[in-house]
């Protein structure tokens, strides 16, 4: 066996959408009908995440939103097109995508997660301290009642010469 190839199965991480056309409750039987495809061939789901309803970036098959639905396992690399030609025959899917991935522990899914929160919640306090400096400029900033009244006062003297 080469170098660089492992006895490992090799894992695999597949987004894939699903037509808006459906509603929350038919969602379900087509993800289940995608993990029992992946079963079917031999894979083992190690990882599942609804992402939800989203807009999609341009219309696909005249849908503008789709649901977004994340799915991770292990395969042979063997049966890999298979089930790759398999899900795109599906009338369900709008679009897929399988990509080859590092298998993460449950200690690195949760931190990799807790610093997406750190990250969220930091844009999250620089907005609000962003808005509460305009708020500040605001309130310095001179209101027009004020100008017209100096203004009147300056018109009102004699001495403008």
């Amino acid at each position: 066996m080469a170098k660089n190839k492992t006895s490992e199965i090799p894992h695999y991480e597949m987004l894939y959408i699903v037509a808006n056309k459906f509603s929350e409750d038919e969602l379900k039987p087509i993800v289940e009908n995608v993990n029992k495809t992946i079963t079917a061939e031999g894979g083992v789901i190690t990882y599942e995440e609804a992402w939800g309803k989203k807009r999609l970036a341009y219309p696909i098959k005249h849908y503008n939103h789709g649901y977004y639905l994340l799915v991770e396992f292990d395969l042979e690399g063997k049966k890999m097109a298979k089930l790759n030609d398999l899900i795109r025959m599906s009338a369900e899917i709008l679009r897929h995508q399988i990509v080859s991935k590092k298998k993460l522990s449950e200690e690195e899914i949760k931190k990799a997660k807790d610093s997406q929160k750190k990250q969220i919640e930091k844009k999250e306090e620089k907005k609000i301290e962003e808005e509460k400096i305009k708020k500040e400029e605001k309130k310095g900033s001179v209101k027009l009642k004020d100008l017209d009244e100096k203004l009147d006062k300056i018109l009102d003297t004699n001495d403008l010469l």
